[in-house]
């Protein structure tokens, strides 16, 4: 598989919401989200745009899971978003059912990804959020396998 990774820059919460709609509406099923980056850099904000364009309703509030470690949202693809920031190692992964989350109806992202064994997680998709000023942020994509390449070479963002 050729390496490819593409890098965006948002100046914006909202632009940064609609670069994860964007890829929430290109997304199938059974896709991991491996997503990193520093605390406030913009990762839960990244994912309440994914999980709008996998359609969850805009009624429903999406907040990160630190305490509660998985939120499910019903979507055209159902959203596990995990949170692993208060995790301890990786036998809480299995604790809360991680490995067993990613099916053929899900798309799964894993916020601070980092704490886990990317061997383990498997993603299909990495992530990472930088904060470059107050509110600019430079979002890098890399997959791992090349039906995610070629859905990232389609990606067309404009803002």
């Amino acid at each position: 598989m050729p390496e490819y990774s593409r890098t965006f820059e948002t100046n914006t919460a909202s632009q940064t919401q609609a670069l994860g709609r964007q890829l929430g509406k290109a997304l199938e099923k059974g896709c991991v989200i491996a997503l990193v980056g520093d605390l406030g850099a913009g990762k839960t904000c990244f994912v309440q745009g994914l999980a709008r364009g996998l359609g969850v309703p805009e009624d429903v509030p999406i907040t990160s899971p630190s305490y509660t470690l998985v939120n499910e949202y019903p979507a055209r693809l159902t959203l596990q978003h995990a949170d692993l920031y208060r995790l301890t190692g990786d036998a809480d992964l299995e604790d809360i059912g991680l490995f067993d989350l990613a099916d053929d109806q899900s798309v799964v992202v894993v916020e601070w990804a980092d704490r886990s064994d990317f061997e383990d997680l498997k993603p299909d998709l990495f992530i990472h959020i930088s904060a470059i000023e107050e509110m600019k942020r430079k979002i890098f994509l890399h997959p791992t396998g090349q039906p995610m390449v070629n859905l990232i070479k389609g990606l067309i963002f404009k803002f």
